[in-house]
Formats: structure tokens, sequence, C-alpha cells
């Protein structure tokens, strides 16, 4: 950890119990509370707001979802301030919440409240959204005995954010970055030969690391399968591929269906018998979960 003591904190822990690394998160928050002052100033505040005003003000869902992101809205408020501010955890990040239901209660000086307010509800509802967007995917899937996974599908710079808040629905991640495993696809398939060429290639290169291979052919699947492959990703599979694919590759490697997913069909798609669903849209696609920050009362000091 760095010597900001931001990062001495209590926060900087929940943080790195989280899975997060609060140094990254640190920067991460700073550009995003430059981009929203423009080496200025909050204007609005400044002309309505006496310089001297305390507030409370709670973070309130405005319809059910799951909540992801408290400790990071909480940073972002934390970061923005000249002043001390109190924060109040009214519920967990991963909790199920309702419409109207308080998440967070800040206390501190109006200006400074006001001032990281829409960067801390940017990064809350989105993280939010994808937390919510998982859980329906997670329940879809219930009972099968399959996982629900992210992809790299991210939004640039919010990857480790996003991946956290899949967690918070109660998915699975997939690799962090390139370097942590390989997944081969039909552009290193074309480069190398040929699907097992392209996966034999992999495992000598790094066989400490996990390959995973993608196909798109039954016959490619079992054909990884039998040079070693322990990880294949059926793309663009249909049902009855699907569970041909897993009786016949008989728990010699884990499937993982990819491709046209969605959560009307996500059921079906486990019932086939398959380990994981691959499913880009948790980071891509998730709407925003509607959360606001009410002023609760403000106070002027003198």
């Amino acid at each position: 950890m760095s010597d900001d003591p931001a990062l001495a904190s209590d926060l900087a822990r929940r943080l790195t119990r989280a899975g997060l690394d609060p140094s990254a998160i640190v920067r991460l928050v700073d550009a995003t509370l430059a981009e929203d002052i423009a080496a200025g100033v909050d204007v609005t505040s400044v002309a309505t707001v006496p310089e001297g005003a305390t507030a409370v003000a709670t973070f309130t869902s405005r319809a059910q979802g799951v909540v992801a992101g408290l400790d990071v809205a909480e940073l972002v408020l934390t970061r923005a301030a000249c002043h001390p501010v109190d924060t109040e955890h009214l519920v967990a990040d991963g909790a199920r919440v309702a419409t109207g239901e308080a998440l967070l209660r800040v206390r501190g000086r109006a200006r400074d409240l006001l001032l990281g307010e829409r960067s801390a509800l940017n990064l809350l509802c989105h993280l939010s959204g994808v937390a919510t967007l998982t859980r329906r995917w997670v329940e879809a899937v219930d009972g099968s005995g399959a996982a629900v996974r992210d992809t790299r599908k991210t939004t640039p710079l919010l990857r480790s954010l996003e991946k956290y808040a899949v967690r918070c629905g109660g998915g699975q991640n997939h690799r962090m970055a390139l370097s942590d495993a390989a997944l081969v696809k039909d552009n290193h398939v074309l480069a190398a030969g040929g699907v097992v060429e392209a996966f034999e290639r992999v495992r000598r290169a790094y066989p400490e690391l996990e390959v995973e291979v993608e196909v798109d052919t039954l016959a490619d699947a079992l054909a990884v399968v039998d040079a070693g492959a322990e990880l294949v990703l059926l793309d663009n599979f249909d049902l009855a591929t699907l569970a041909a694919a897993v009786d016949q590759v008989g728990g010699r490697a884990r499937l993982e269906a990819s491709g046209g997913l969605s959560l009307d069909t996500a059921a079906e798609v486990a019932a086939t018998g398959v380990d994981y669903l691959a499913v880009g849209a948790l980071t891509h696609s998730a709407p925003v979960l509607d959360i606001g920050l009410d002023f609760a009362a403000t106070t002027s000091e003198g």
C-alpha cells in the first residue's frame, strides 16, 4: 500500500478483502473526479451552498436489484472532500435491495458531498447494474450445476470493478488479463494451422497456465479433448450439439457454452450439462440500477 492516508484506512482494507487493489481504485477515482471538476470548481454549489454548510444524505435505491460498489462510492466522496466525511453502510455489497431502500448514509460538508455525488453515482449505479444482471443469470440456471462466467468484454479501465460486481451478483470470473490464462480462438487457430496445433503450442510454451480452446464444431471439440485440453469453449453450438458434446466428452474436460446466449434460453443451455455459460452481456450490456443521493438536511455553521 502507498503512504496515502486513504490507503491506510479501514476502507482500503475492505477494498483489499473484496479482491481489489486500493491504489488502482484510488487512481481511477481521482481520474473520474478530475474529469468532472475539469480543473475548476462546482460553480452551482459554490453559488448556492454556504461554504460551511454541513449535510446528511442517503444513497437510496430507486429500483429492485443487487447492490455493488458501496465502498467505491464512499472512496469517491472521501477523495472529493476537503473535510472529513462520515459514512454508515446500511446494506452490504451483494445484497438484494428493494425500491426505496437506503444503502449508504453520509455526513459532511454539503459542497464536498455535491462535488463527488455524480462520480459516486456513476460508478455505484453501473456496478450495481452489473451485479443485478448477473444475479438474474445465476438464478436462471439455479439447480443445473452450471456456473455463469464473465468475459473480457469490459469497459476500458473498469475491468477489476466490473468483475468484482459480477462476483457480487453470484457469477464467476474468467481471466482478468491476457497473461492470466490462455484462450485459443479462431485467429490463433488460423495462425497455428489448426486447432490441435494451436492448443499444443500454447501448452508447450506455458505449461503452468490453464489453456481454454474455442471450437465451433463437435469434431474440433473432441479432437482437442483427445489432445489433452481440459477446458473447451463451445461457440454458437445449438442445444442438441451442446448435449452431444457433453455426452461424448464424458467428463474428460470442462465445457463452456458461448455465443448467442440469452436469459430466455439460459436454463435450457445449462440443462445440457455444460459446466459454464460465458456471458459477455454481464459487463458490456448491463443497464444501470437506478440509485439516487438524497439530502435529508443541511445546516449552516455559525
